[in-house]
């Protein structure tokens, strides 16, 4: 019918929405999905009151749950994550324990 086929690339950023630090080998550490396809992706972690608790490796095992070696307690937190063409996505997920 003289349509074409256009082609993108997506990228889907997303977290999951808790994370349960307690050593038991499930969801011991929050990381964002899917992200090792953007592996220059930054990726922050924010308290309610906006303090940055960690800046996370897109290639690595994620957050524990800790600042400064001491861990936070069960609440909810923000990511941000930019990627390096300048689009920014911003979530929130929980820490329970």
């Amino acid at each position: 019918n003289g349509c074409g086929t256009v082609s993108m690339d997506a990228v889907i950023i997303g977290g999951p929405p808790y994370f349960t630090p307690n050593q038991d080998g499930y969801h011991d550490t929050w990381q964002v999905i899917a992200i090792e396809t953007v592996p220059d992706a930054n990726i922050y972690i924010f308290d309610r009151y906006g303090k940055l608790l960690k800046q996370i490796d897109a290639q690595g095992i994620g957050w524990d749950g800790t600042y400064n070696g001491n861990p936070m307690p069960s609440s909810d937190y923000w990511y941000l994550v930019e990627l390096s063409d300048g689009r920014s996505f911003k979530g929130h997920f929980a820490l329970k324990r």
